[in-house]
């Protein structure tokens, strides 16, 4: 059932935010003419989460751009690769790295071979590795348009869809991302931004931690943070997804991004628990496949190729 606005429709079928969008005029506008289905149908916004092992890769497609945000792991390339040719995806627009480690940036020679990249962005913080120096070369050789993201930075994803980015600003990336320990930790400078279309929003995370989230409080307005979808930080690790952030976010579902009985036991019990208590239904790679959210701004469904929300068959 289609609710409005306070309470949003769930689904595992995939069909049926467009029929009823069609049967019952979904989001106040009316029945629709075939005219004007083909219309409303062009103008939705879907988001995957690929199933690409222990790692990052969701697929972003507005009614005018295509977008990439993070590329999985070094070892996963093969998935990335064949879910890609899946979705016939052959130009990118914009392509979003939240941060240089490998299970985010690992599959960007995928990326780059196999499709046009128009623009990159990512947080400008530097890694040693040769993935990184390999990914610089690769942008600077093809003449990618490319740009460091800062707190307070908006970009345009087309038909009405923007990214706010919320996180890192320029001191945290200049100071290095220290821990308390004063060791490196390349996630704590994870791009962070807030994806809105009309009333629909998703809050992306990278693998930032509650340092980080904390910060994100501080320097930004509840309205700034709250949204109907959260993509788990950190692959649902316990060092992200604070209770002081979810309190902020106020997410009704989370995304999870791991792989199948993945080392790191993510997503951690005790994230998992932290959603249980908020009452956030969370979908997760490793039990449910690739996870699908389709919202026309108003409503939206989430589906999956297998499985059903808060299932704990994985880790």
């Amino acid at each position: 059932m289609c609710l409005k606005r306070k309470k949003w429709c769930l689904s595992f079928l995939a069909l049926l935010m467009s029929f009823m969008m069609l049967a019952a005029g979904c989001g106040g506008k009316g029945t629709a003419s075939d005219g004007g289905a083909k219309q409303q149908a062009d103008s939705n916004v879907t988001i995957k989460m690929l199933d690409v092992g222990q790692g990052d890769a969701i697929l972003i497609r507005t009614p005018e751009q295509t977008v990439l945000i993070d590329t999985s792991d070094v070892d996963e390339k093969q998935k990335l690769s064949a879910a890609l040719k899946d979705e016939k995806v052959k130009v990118i627009d914009k392509l979003i790295i939240t941060h240089p480690h490998a299970d985010h940036l690992g599959g960007m020679s995928v990326v780059f071979n196999e499709c046009e990249v128009k623009a990159v962005y990512d947080n400008g913080q530097a890694a040693t590795t040769k993935l990184y120096r390999d990914y610089l070369k690769t942008i600077k050789s093809k003449g990618i348009q490319y740009k460091a993201l800062r707190d307070g930075d908006r970009i345009d994803f087309g038909g009405g869809a923007v990214f706010e980015v919320l996180s890192p600003t320029e001191d945290m990336v200049k100071e290095g991302g220290h821990d308390e320990k004063g060791k490196i930790n390349l996630n704590l400078n994870s791009v962070v931004g807030r994806l809105v279309y009309g009333e629909f929003s998703m809050m992306f995370t990278g693998d930032a931690e509650t340092e980080s989230e904390k910060g994100i409080m501080k320097r930004h307005a509840p309205k700034e943070l709250k949204s109907t979808i959260l993509k788990s930080g950190h692959h649902g690790s316990k060092t992200s997804s604070g209770p002081k952030f979810l309190r902020a976010v106020q997410p009704e579902a989370a995304l999870i991004s791991c792989g199948k009985g993945n080392e790191y036991h993510h997503p951690h019990p005790s994230t998992r628990n932290k959603y249980t208590k908020y009452k956030i239904d969370f979908y997760r790679t490793d039990v449910n496949g690739m996870i699908t959210v389709e919202t026309d701004g108003h409503y939206y469904t989430i589906t999956t190729e297998r499985g059903t929300k808060n299932d704990d068959t994985g880790n």
